[in-house]
């Protein structure tokens, strides 16, 4: 069989797959000889392989290096969204307000919830929104990795990226929907204060623990294709257990209650949230200790994806 030699400019990149990912790139240029054969080549080039790190979590390097791959990754799910509808965006803003007008019947006007100062169905939209983006990004990672199956089992790219985009998307809609509670504060004369400088730490915090959540059910999803069913019933759940989407404060809980609830990281993000939109009180014990207990996950789901990534195009 004849070789023949690659252009003298292009660099050659050499990419295995076995325990870790290594990389090298030869550019012929370097070589001993200018112009030299594909065996001079091929001699100036070396694949490290390395036992898989047991404690290792994600390769940020060459997360950045494919970054251009999120964009497009994320693009078509936001296209797809709102392809051939005759609404069009108005279904990001549609979905918070039917479920506003649901919570402020039920809990407002026939359960008697208090909502402080605030009107009750700005307060219950203050705490929609971020629960929204949370429970519709986890649900929407959880099967990006099974709908992105042709992809994954033809081409190599890290991926973390698949469930990163997903998510991405889902931050245009709540975006969209931002707008909306802007518009009932400017109706019930609720306007934020100051404190809506808090959001510049809120908002990356959410998107963390919705990252650690939806890229964790995005592995067992591949793994254990019994939670395509167990994820939206948990959501349904979850929603209930997050009384601080429909309740204020915590008064009426015992003490257990009240250290315990922030475990769950999208109770103190969503009662920190609504204080900065809508000038309330900030608890900083519920951030702090949600703030800690996405951390935790974040690592946890990083960890678990990374060590069961390799089996993907042999499961999926």
């Amino acid at each position: 069989m004849n070789t023949t030699a690659p252009p003298a400019s292009q660099p050659i990149e050499v990419l295995s797959w076995n325990a870790t990912v290594t990389r090298e790139v030869v550019d012929p240029k370097n070589t001993a000889l200018p112009g030299a054969q594909a065996e001079d080549i091929f001699a100036n080039m070396w694949t490290t392989i390395e036992p898989q790190q047991l404690w290792k979590l994600v390769d940020v390097v060459e997360l950045w290096r494919y970054r251009e791959l999120l964009w497009l990754l994320a693009w078509p799910d936001i296209q797809v969204r709102y392809k051939q509808t005759v609404l069009g965006v108005v279904w990001a803003v549609l979905q918070p307000l039917a479920m506003m007008l649901v919570f402020s019947m039920i809990f407002g006007r026939i359960g008697q919830m208090r909502s402080g100062d605030l009107p009750y169905p700005l307060f219950v939209l203050a705490g929609l929104l971020p629960w929204l983006y949370f429970s519709n990004g986890i649900s929407s990672a959880s099967q990006s990795i099974v709908n992105n199956q042709n992809l994954i089992t033809k081409v190599y790219f890290p991926r973390l990226l698949i469930p990163m985009g997903a998510i991405a998307a889902g931050f245009v809609d709540f975006a969209i929907s931002m707008g909306l509670l802007a518009l009932m504060g400017g109706i019930y004369g609720v306007l934020p204060g100051l404190g809506i400088l808090m959001l510049g730490i809120l908002l990356p915090v959410l998107v963390v623990v919705t990252l650690a959540v939806g890229t964790l059910l995005s592995a067992l999803t591949v793994k254990y294709r019994d939670f395509k069913h167990i994820v939206p019933f948990m959501v349904q759940l979850w929603m209930f257990m997050t009384p601080a989407i429909y309740l204020h404060g915590t008064d009426s809980f015992g003490w257990p209650l009240r250290v315990l609830l922030p475990l769950n990281p999208a109770y103190g993000l969503i009662v920190n949230y609504r204080a900065a939109v809508l000038n309330g009180e900030f608890d900083f014990y519920a951030l702090i200790i949600s703030s800690f207990v996405s951390l935790c996950v974040l690592c946890l789901s990083s960890w678990y994806f990374c060590r069961i990534e390799r089996e993907f195009a042999d499961v999926i």
